[in-house]
């Protein structure tokens, strides 16, 4: 009995922090459909700065021994994170119409990978099939408006997949709960 309600526990927290998760999905998806010019610079300079870190911890990397070819590497990977990211930085709005592009790619293919994702999971919720079918539209529609809608599309368009992937996941976490309640009522006799 005790290891299936620390298991229940378990999946109960899991369940929990998966739903809190899903509104900040469906509250950041707002507010890129609110302000979708500042959201999708925001974009921009994240990867800018996501892009500068990469390369000091390819500069750490570098440090850390091995061959003078690893070394090479590591470094010549960090000038190369670091330009990108100060280039992004300095020049958002024309980073923000490629990063548009790219969003484009990612969120078709997680679309398309999630759907398949359905067809290949025993028992997949009818949500992750939503989910797919919906990333799928969202990546086309950023593609179409690419580029010359950049700065408002990504913002627009990532909300839209930020809020329904949020609805999607905050669905799956109360279908979770409601599954995690049944077995607790079967345990529990």
């Amino acid at each position: 009995m005790g290891t299936e309600g620390s298991a229940l526990g378990t999946a109960k927290r899991f369940t929990g922090w998966y739903i809190v998760a899903a509104i900040l999905f469906i509250v950041l998806g707002m507010f890129a459909i609110i302000e979708p010019t500042v959201a999708g610079l925001g974009v921009a300079i994240l990867v800018g700065w996501l892009l500068l870190f990469g390369g000091i911890a390819h500069f750490v990397m570098a440090f850390h021994g091995g061959s003078a070819k690893r070394v090479t590497y590591q470094v010549l990977l960090g000038i190369v994170f670091l330009l990108g990211g100060v280039y992004m930085l300095m020049n958002p709005v024309l980073t923000l119409s490629t990063l548009t592009l790219l969003l484009a790619a990612v969120i078709l293919v997680s679309g398309i990978l999630e759907i398949i994702g359905y067809f290949q999971i025993e028992r997949a919720s009818g949500w992750l099939l939503f989910n797919g079918i919906a990333a799928v539209v969202v990546g086309v529609l950023i593609w179409i408006h690419w580029p010359s809608s950049s700065v408002w599309a990504i913002g627009t368009l990532v909300g839209i997949y930020l809020l329904v992937t949020g609805v999607t996941r905050l669905m799956m976490g109360i279908a979770g709960r409601r599954v995690i309640g049944r077995v607790d009522r079967v345990v529990s006799r």
